[in-house]
């Protein structure tokens, strides 16, 4: 069975666009958290008031009969967030087309991780909260990996990190976020038009026999994308699966996936470039802003060891790195898959605590899961734990374990 670091895909230039992927997502890992920080000082601070009215400022856009008005933090929600996971799909297939998710060798390890990472905190979750139809509504809450945030982490362990880590940490991330779209969309989505679905199918359609006729240029793709994320926003399907099928429309048409190449980029690595920083940098540290600002002031002892944030603690904290690492431990004793090279089990333990780290995905699916303004306060309160408490612990149990590399290693 083939290593992750060992695939021929992985050649000087395929390091060098990884090594600046991983920069770019540390890089806006740290802005992330530093952005939730100042949420938490803003909410609790006397600049509250002015924070919830930043939150709240009305932003209306008509365009004759059609007329879409929403508050900002919904504004960041349903629209700028389609331009995330617009890159998640991006990434999702060009992975499938040209990269790790390409070869069946390189996709055992983390796909079963993954998936046992969704199950055992979702189990776990489901433990604490079976008897409360209203908070098990957020039982996919502690499934999600945050990939920016963890790697901001492991960024502050320098060399220390072997570049396996990374890859395999990204590439159950990339898995990761399939199986969270696809909970979105059979599990929060309500309400449906049957006539906005019908044009948001013809606007798809519109995309697809653009991708089969060999158009390569990102203008028609990008407006027929607003129009399908316009449909799919009025049709009661939540608004960034539009993001979602518009970057599995982009077409990928360089199977070298020569990404680091400004020449020789595909339609679909052309748009991830562009997107990819002002996603890091700008879009995610402004949800994390607008959704992470809990005020502790009324916060109780016994709030926090509720059931609803006490499931989602547990879930991310032991259920992640419990169905993480238990997969890879089955996977190797069966012959399936082995530990990427410089990876031993106490390397693999810390890697699964660090998908411990929900945060983004984790506040978004609670901002669908929970409309009570308490039960989302509570699943904000047991997400921030949660992921404050996977990365403590995690870097911590990487520090010790991993040992001092020079910058060849």
């Amino acid at each position: 069975m083939s290593e992750l670091t060992s695939s021929p895909r992985l050649t000087r230039r395929a390091l060098r666009a990884l090594s600046e992927f991983f920069r770019l997502e540390a890089a806006g890992g740290i802005v992330l958290i530093g952005a939730a920080v100042l949420a938490l000082i803003a909410a609790n601070s006397p600049l509250h008031e002015a924070y919830e009215a930043f939150r709240q400022i009305p932003v209306q856009v008509r365009i004759g009969a059609l007329d879409i008005s929403k508050p900002l933090l919904l504004w960041i929600n349903d629209g700028l967030m389609a331009i995330f996971f617009l890159v998640v799909a991006l990434e999702i297939k060009r992975e499938a087309l040209s990269g790790q998710l390409a070869e069946r060798s390189q996709l055992v390890l983390p796909l079963l991780c993954a998936c046992a990472g969704v199950i055992a905190p979702a189990l776990l979750f489901y433990a604490l909260n079976h008897g409360d139809a209203a908070s098990m509504r957020g039982w996919a809450v502690p499934t999600a990996t945050d990939i920016a945030f963890a790697l901001g982490v492991l960024a502050l362990l320098g060399s220390r990190v072997p570049v396996a880590m990374k890859l395999l940490l990204s590439t159950i991330a990339v898995v990761d976020d399939l199986m969270a779209i696809l909970i979105i969309a059979f599990f929060y989505s309500h309400g449906m038009s049957v006539a906005a679905l019908i044009w948001a199918a013809v606007a798809l359609a519109a995309m697809w026999l653009l991708n089969r006729r060999g158009v390569k240029s990102l203008g028609p793709y990008l407006a027929l994308g607003v129009v399908l994320w316009v449909c799919v926003l009025k049709s009661g399907v939540h608004a960034t699966l539009a993001g979602v099928a518009t970057g599995l429309m982009i077409p990928h048409i360089d199977k070298r996936n020569n990404i680091d190449d400004a020449h020789e980029h595909s339609p679909l690595e052309t748009l991830e470039h562009a997107l990819h920083p002002w996603v890091a940098y700008a879009i995610l540290p402004l949800f994390a802003f607008v959704n992470a600002g809990l005020s502790l002031s009324g916060v109780k002892l016994e709030d926090a060891t509720a059931a609803l944030p006490m499931g989602i603690v547990l879930g991310l904290v032991i259920g992640k790195p419990v169905g993480i690492v238990g997969a890879a431990v089955l996977m190797r004793a069966l012959g399936w898959a082995r530990f990427p090279n410089g990876m031993d089990l106490r390397a693999m333990i810390g890697l699964g605590l660090m998908c411990g780290i929900g945060f983004t995905m984790s506040l978004f699916i609670a901002s669908l899961a929970y409309q009570d303004p308490a039960l989302y306060e509570e699943a904000v309160l047991g997400i921030l734990a949660a992921s404050l408490l996977s990365a403590v612990i995690g870097f911590g149990w990487l520090r010790a374990v991993l040992p001092v590399r020079g910058a060849q290693d």
